[in-house]
């Protein structure tokens, strides 16, 4: 399965400018944390893994849950510090952008939280999850009745078309590939060149609509993860009345409870109630707040005095995907009344030393640095434990089948790096093959990582030959298949929650090509054997046979030595009500926020 190409690469390049996005998938988020008991903070990562389980028609079935204590009015103020790079829900695949897609669109299905690290997915659109039969390569749906866009039209399932075959058109470049390619393959452009604008559309026997009510996905093989994939944003309804190519990412039609009054690009966004959305067909969202005022160009260190203020707006307000600013979280934690005004989470993402290994082919020399890189030197430089903790592996606590004791090489016994089984291994290598040119990114992050990275690998005996990046270009750049350098810096996060969504981006032979999010270009017969077997089973199933991959990756190939998790520490304003960390979003839960007064 093909399904990730350059272009998230170059969205992620927005991740790391602004330095408070990140993207479902690679990113560099260099957000500021969850606390300084890791043990507890793995406990309750934990608790976020738990499998993502598939509801029926009655949990689907709105309207959602009343939060306790939530009354309605009033206005949210948004501090973000970079604009909104889509608002066109088949290019995103930003989490600011998401963020805003929970309040605007809606899609067939969609993620709901119990609060307590349970994610299940319920039918959005739809009257439930899906059902599939045909052993998985047939999934249909059933749209709810009376579902209207911001201008009073019913969804019908000609929309659904529409919007599938959109995300073919050459316009659609930064969004998920994951359904065309399951639909169509790797090249599925070809398959519908002018996005299904024309006269031309996909055939019955691959999305079929046989009435108004009804969608039926037909697949090559069994595609389990499909209602998750369809939960994403970047298969949220477009309805085909009101599509205007390019135009439609400045000035989207809203399903969801709020829609757009006003946008300045990279100035400010307003969104007020749609009076067209019916709370009885949701069962996710909300729609308590009269209006959103999104404020743009605010920095993290801007946003967090005023949050720690608590005067004016800024009571009302909340950082959007922005986390505490670094050089403030003394003052936050320091205060038990701002303290408490905090949600905290582990991120989905996993920072790791890629090796490149079309240039490093000694798995003595991998193992050899993956001994040595010392994760606390690094984490120091992300703000301490409130920026991350050690990575044993390459799975991050929020996944399911994610195993806190699994450390093959001892990253939590030697936190600072194993010198000695480091210089044991590279005994016997010649000094030519212990040079490596360390790629990195030209920010005080990166400097910083380029310091951490020369003092361990050089007391191993390795040569470290450092080369600065641009870091608008960095992922453009590692992300050439004859890029000239052996070892960079990447990170990871799932793009919803199954293993599946890490091991086949980033470690499928398939993806090795240029601006591919396979880094490291492995290319192993067994890896690409039990991917594409756990890719047909349930996700229950799968777990076992990710877990087998995970292992076999880490130890038998090491494409990657795991360095630390990201974690999530944002603030909000006194008059917040319903502020809870989204474990499937990594920042505020935006659908169940109310004012106090």
């Amino acid at each position: 399965m093909k399904s990730f190409t350059s272009r998230r690469a170059r969205a992620v390049v927005v991740a790391i400018a602004a330095g408070s996005l990140a993207l479902t998938g690679c990113s560099e988020n260099k957000g500021s944390s969850s606390g300084k008991d890791s043990k507890k903070d793995q406990e309750e990562a934990s608790s976020q893994s738990k499998a993502v389980t598939y509801a029926d028609a009655a949990a689907s079935t709105g309207p959602a849950e009343e939060v306790p204590g939530a009354k309605s009015g009033g206005t949210i103020t948004v501090y973000q510090e970079a604009g909104l790079t889509h608002l066109d829900p088949g290019q995103i695949y930003v989490s600011d952008a998401g963020q805003v897609a929970n309040l605007l669109f809606r899609g067939l299905t969609n993620f709901e939280e119990d609060g307590k690290g349970g994610v299940s997915v319920v039918g959005d659109l739809a009257t439930d999850s899906g059902k599939s039969s045909d052993g998985g390569k047939t999934w249909t749906f059933t749209l709810k009745d009376g579902v209207k866009d911001q201008n009073g039209k019913v969804i019908t399932s000609a929309d659904i078309r529409h919007t599938v075959e959109r995300t073919y058109a050459e316009f659609i470049f930064d969004g998920p590939t994951y359904l065309q390619t399951w639909l169509s393959g790797a090249e599925y452009r070809k398959a519908l060149p002018d996005g299904g604008y024309g006269a031309k559309h996909l055939p019955d026997s691959v999305l079929e609509t046989p009435d108004a009510k009804t969608v039926v996905f037909h697949f090559d093989k069994p595609r389990p993860d499909l209602p998750q994939t369809l939960a994403m944003p970047g298969y949220s309804i477009v309805p085909e009345g009101s599509d205007t190519k390019e135009k439609y990412d400045k000035a989207p039609v809203s399903l969801g409870p709020y829609k757009i009054s006003e946008y300045k690009v990279g100035k400010s966004l307003k969104l007020v109630k749609n009076d067209q959305w019916d709370p009885k067909t949701d069962s996710v969202r909300h729609q308590y707040v009269d209006l959103w005022d999104v404020q743009f160009g605010v920095t993290e260190s801007t946003q967090t005095k005023r949050l720690i203020s608590d005067q004016g707006d800024a009571k009302s307000a909340i950082q959007f995907t922005g986390s505490v600013d670094a050089t403030q979280i003394q003052d936050v934690i320091g205060t038990p009344a701002v303290n408490q005004r905090t949600i905290k989470g582990y991120q989905p993402y996993v920072m790791q030393l890629t090796f490149n290994l079309d240039r490093v082919k000694n798995k003595k020399i991998r193992d050899a640095v993956t001994y040595a890189v010392n994760s606390k030197s690094l984490i120091a430089g992300e703000g301490g434990a409130y920026g991350g903790d050690v990575a044993p592996n390459l799975f991050a606590p929020t996944l399911p089948g994610y195993e806190a004791t699994y450390d093959p090489y001892g990253r939590l016994k030697t936190p600072q790096g194993n010198l000695e089984k480091a210089k044991e291994l590279l005994a016997d290598v010649p000094a030519a093959e212990r040079k490596l040119v360390f790629a990195y990114g030209n920010t005080e992050a990166g400097q910083k990582r380029k310091v951490a990275i020369e003092d361990a690998l050089s007391k191993v005996g390795i040569d470290v030959v450092a080369k600065e990046i641009d870091s608008a270009s960095y992922y453009q750049q590692i992300g050439e298949l004859d890029n000239p350098y052996d070892i960079y810096i990447t990170g990871w996060g799932q793009d919803w929650p199954s293993p599946g969504t890490v091991v086949t981006p980033i470690y499928d032979g398939d993806q090795v090509a240029k601006g591919s999010s396979n880094y490291s270009h492995i290319d192993d017969p067994k890896v690409q054997e039990l991917i594409q077997k756990a890719l047909t089973q349930e996700p229950t199933e799968a777990a076992k046979t990710w877990q087998e991959a995970h292992h076999y990756i880490l130890e038998k190939v090491n494409p990657a030595a795991p360095l630390w998790y990201t974690k999530q520490f944002q603030l909000y304003g006194s008059n917040i009500g319903g502020a809870r960390y989204s474990t499937e979003s990594s920042y505020i839960d935006v659908t169940r926020l109310f004012l106090k007064s």
